[in-house]
């Protein structure tokens, strides 16, 4: 359930900063939502066939800010949990970079929902390829993932590793394949079926290009 929180913190405080909170407010408001939802359990009490997690959670927040955050703002970001570290301005300086956005914040949220998750599964595959003493294979392959521009073509590349373009096509192929099956893998723990699977699947895809 924490995994879970660390992963929607992010999503949320964008949320909430798009409501209008200064970067104060908004950190005290996500934090204090989160240590309710882990401090009174609530989160065990979640059925996943009655709807989506995300949804959940943003439903949630809404309900916590219209009726609880004048109580929310005299708590001490969160109590016993912490999610993030609040001396750090990553948060609000990658707020920024999106702040220009004509989304709503309903919009802003799924966009970063999205945009988080993916994240989290790329660190996810690193791992695994470290663990596979694989971390210079990795860190040359990624840009096959997360659609920068490559800077060598297959067969350059291939002479770089040390390996024919077939082998590292091969290779490009597999890693797509994990991180699809660690992304689909993901989603699962947030929805019932593997048909709502797919659907969360297209609704991320679907925010990525809003």
């Amino acid at each position: 359930m924490a995994q879970l929180c660390r992963t929607y913190w992010y999503p949320l405080y964008v949320y909430v900063r798009r409501k209008g909170y200064n970067v104060h407010d908004a950190q005290d408001l996500t934090q204090e939502f989160f240590a309710r939802l882990l401090g009174k359990d609530y989160l065990r009490a979640v059925d996943r066939t009655k709807g989506k997690f995300r949804s959940f959670l943003l439903a949630a927040l809404e309900h916590f800010l219209a009726n609880e955050w004048r109580n929310a703002r005299a708590q001490k970001r969160g109590g016993q949990f912490s999610f993030i570290s609040l001396d750090d301005t990553a948060a609000e300086q990658q707020y920024l970079q999106v702040a220009t956005s004509n989304l709503s914040p309903e919009k802003l949220y799924e966009q970063q929902w999205a945009t988080t998750l993916l994240e989290q599964v790329l660190v996810q595959l690193r791992e695994e390829f470290v663990g596979a003493c694989k971390e210079a294979l990795f860190d040359e392959l990624k840009v096959f993932l997360i659609g920068e521009k490559r800077a060598a073509s297959y067969e350059e590349l291939a002479q770089k590793l040390g390996t024919t373009e077939a082998a590292l096509k091969m290779a490009v192929s597999r890693m797509r394949r994990r991180y699809g099956q660690l992304l689909r893998a993901e989603i699962a723990n947030t929805v019932s079926s593997p048909e709502a699977v797919e659907e969360e699947l297209r609704a991320l895809f679907a925010a990525l290009g809003g």
